[in-house]
């Protein structure tokens, strides 16, 4: 039987591209395509390319997976990506000092968390040794990664945290457009070759989040004010009778609580066992997904305009079970 035929190259010959090295994504031009050493055909080809403004001792092979289209994209999430990366150099650079935590890069209220850190601490109920934090400190920064958040959507947060903890405002729920339903519109818009290895990485991607979502929101993306809320949630979710039964969170609960979980990856992500190819591509992922999400059609189509309030009898039970 003769073999099967091998797709052709997603990248010619004096093409000029986007190519990965290490976090970053660089300009670069394609000098020589060949095909992969490996018999699977998700090998797909090499190439050797030359980065726009470097010296040709630096040109080298690259596998398919490091190259993406010049398009104008994805020269926002080469924009984007660099401006992570300055971020982080600045901030590695910066004396830390005690502060609170800015109110998008912490998914639950700076209150309940240095509350709870202050109790920990008079209780003297966890002692470390030296070494063992200096541990610690090393695994957490290893495997420490910044995810990009465009500005847009750092406004949504804040103005989320202010309605629900300073308004006493919910999100109305089910929410019209749930996350489950975002995250499978983002991947019908991405233009992924059927088959290819990169659709089936967004797939894994999508999938992923999806279970983090259902796993992470009563315990990580809940504000203590939407906490009786939430458990009127899982109760009609239990119910046969109620039209939540057979329902998960992700379709349930909307935009305002997958930003949430976008704010909380770098810690799930710590937890993980990832290498940090995998780490790297899964943070080029979820910078393209946020900055899909930032645009105008999407904020208006997917983020509440309104709040509601719940009433004063929902309120006096959230400030009995405080």
């Amino acid at each position: 039987m003769a073999p099967a035929p091998v797709a052709d190259p997603q990248f010619k010959k004096d093409e000029k591209a986007l190519c990965f090295h290490h976090e970053l994504l660089y300009e670069a031009k394609i000098l020589d395509v060949q095909p992969g050493d490996g018999d699977d055909k998700k090998d797909g080809f090499q190439y050797k390319v030359h980065y726009k403004g470097w010296k040709n001792t630096w040109d080298d092979w690259v596998p398919e997976d490091r190259l993406r289209k010049l398009t104008p994209e994805n020269r926002e999430l080469a924009n984007n990506l660099r401006h992570e990366v300055l971020a982080a150099q600045r901030a590695a650079k910066a004396q830390p000092a005690p502060s609170k935590k800015k109110i998008y890069g912490s998914t639950r209220g700076s209150e309940e968390r240095q509350t709870s850190v202050s109790a920990a601490a008079q209780r003297g109920q966890k002692r470390f040794r030296d070494q063992d934090l200096e541990k610690e400190e090393t695994f957490q920064n290893r495997r420490a990664v910044r995810i990009y958040m465009p500005d847009r959507l750092k406004s949504l947060l804040v103005d989320d945290w202010e309605n629900i903890t300073k308004n006493l405002q919910l999100v109305q729920l089910p929410s019209g457009k749930p996350s489950g339903v975002i995250l499978d519109e983002y991947l019908a818009s991405q233009n992924r070759r059927a088959g290819s290895a990169e659709a089936d990485i967004l797939e894994e991607v999508i999938q992923g989040l999806k279970e983090y979502f259902n796993k992470s929101l009563g315990r990580l993306l809940l504000y203590r004010f939407e906490r009786e809320q939430f458990l009127d949630i899982y109760a009609r979710m239990e119910s046969g009778a109620s039209d939540l039964a057979g329902k998960t969170l992700v379709d349930i609960y909307g935009g305002e609580h997958l930003l949430r979980l976008f704010v909380s990856m770098p810690e799930l992500i710590a937890q993980t066992n990832m290498d940090i190819q995998s780490v790297n591509r899964l943070r080029e992922e979820l910078t393209t997904m946020l900055t899909w999400l930032s645009k105008e059609p999407q904020v208006n189509a997917y983020f509440a305009s309104t709040y509601e309030s719940p009433g004063q009898a929902y309120i006096d039970k959230v400030k009995s079970s405080a």
